[in-house]
């Protein structure tokens, strides 16, 4: 897994926390910013829907903001652990509180997704929401090799993020994503670029099960699962 730490080491060297909204005093708006404009309670019920989680399973939300599918999955799956890890730490009070209002039972780490505070092969299935359009291309491999290296062989990816733009309205809606994220990090998603640069990094069968329209463009859903040997498999989809 030489290749993996060569990514992982040039991130640790050049990354920095990246907020939800770019900036950390719009971390209190976070919750309704995204409720109006990805069509949240939808999208994130598709992702339920779609999750092969089986009792007993241990599950990370990376980069969980505020905590909202963390708190949904623990109160529509039992029988699960379910983990939410964040850099932020005034969002994971919010995650906190939101479970705690619930009385749900789920633990929010601190950490970024390039170095994450766990072992090797802790999880069975791994989720991730809106988070990798933040990324540059060199930090979503990162984060792609950090999230095989915490998911057990055989454990699946789930991740819902901003894909190809399925139509030019579409386009022009998501350029308001871009200008605010940066046009360069977002550049592979406007691509259609996530779904291989997920097998690119050593995942297997890495496919957009659904898209969704919203105010601000197309997301994708994408599932893939990790293979058992170190391998990066380029395989482009």
């Amino acid at each position: 897994m030489s290749g993996f730490a060569d990514w992982n080491e040039l991130a640790m060297n050049e990354s920095k926390y990246i907020y939800a909204l770019k900036y950390p005093w719009l971390t209190r708006l976070y919750d309704p910013v995204v409720a109006l404009t990805t069509r949240e309670r939808f999208f994130r019920q598709e992702i339920l829907n779609s999750a092969q989680i089986r009792p007993g399973d241990r599950v990370l939300d990376l980069a969980c903001g505020s905590g909202s599918f963390a708190v949904l999955l623990a109160k529509h799956i039992t029988e699960i652990e379910v983990v939410g890890l964040d850099g932020d730490p005034d969002i994971l009070d919010q995650a906190r509180k939101k479970a705690q209002r619930q009385n749900l039972d789920v633990k929010f780490d601190q950490g970024m997704a390039h170095a994450m505070p766990y072992g090797d092969h802790e999880f069975d299935v791994v989720f991730s929401s809106l988070f990798f359009h933040h990324l540059s291309t060199l930090d979503k491999k990162s984060a792609l090799a950090e999230i095989r290296r915490v998911l057990r062989p055989g454990g699946s990816l789930n991740v819902c993020d901003w894909g190809r733009p399925a139509t030019r309205f579409s386009s022009w809606r998501f350029n308001l994503v871009r200008i605010l994220d940066g046009f360069d990090v977002t550049e592979d998603n406007s691509n259609g670029r996530l779904p291989e640069l997920i097998e690119e990094t050593g995942f297997q069968r890495s496919t957009v099960e659904k898209r969704i329209e919203t105010p601000l463009g197309t997301l994708d859903l994408i599932s893939a699962t990790n293979v058992a040997n170190g391998g990066v498999n380029t395989t482009t989809v």
